[in-house]
């Protein structure tokens, strides 16, 4: 196994791995950012129950998960599966990833299974707000709930898998 201790930094090796790392460390502030950003400004949305402003903030949700959660989390594989990859790290082979990635994979069944559904049903909800809605639907108020209850708890997985990966590194 090749040790960031045992390569000069101009080699090749090292400056590939480097680069993974940013990579895999861009990937983590892109998710974990935009599933915290997203879940504060989303309740105060909800909060002012004003149409126009749920809606919004509905709408740009899912806007940031194609973006920034979804790029966050291909960042997080490449920049992983890389550096595993160029140091000869077997990635079922030590405790500290094997335990990350099932972490990682318990998240994001969450959200797969869980979250994006929630979010496209409460589309569908705001899509249909009547021009002089007053109060929003119980239904939505419900979801939201729903919605920011799983996800915190999709969320205590992924920052558990990086105290893993900052205590290992």
């Amino acid at each position: 196994m090749v040790t960031r201790a045992s390569l000069p930094l101009q080699s090749p090796i090292f400056v590939t791995y480097a680069i993974f790392k940013v990579l895999h460390i861009v990937g983590l502030v892109l998710l974990l950012g935009n599933v915290t950003v997203t879940s504060v400004w989303k309740v105060f949305a909800d909060r002012t129950g004003k149409p126009a402003i749920v809606a919004f903030a509905t709408r740009m949700v899912i806007v940031t998960d194609w973006f920034l959660t979804l790029g966050g989390v291909a960042l997080l594989a490449i920049g992983g599966y890389g550096m595993t990859t160029v140091a000869s790290i077997p990635v079922f082979g030590a405790p500290w990833l094997v335990w990350s990635q099932g972490l990682f994979a318990v998240a994001g069944s969450i959200w797969l299974g869980i979250l994006v559904p929630i979010q496209a049903e409460q589309q569908r909800i705001v899509r249909a707000f009547p021009a002089d809605l007053r109060e929003l639907p119980a239904e939505y108020r419900r979801l939201a709930r729903r919605w920011i209850v799983w996800g915190v708890i999709a969320t205590v997985p992924l920052v558990v898998a990086t105290y893993l990966m900052v205590r290992r590194g």
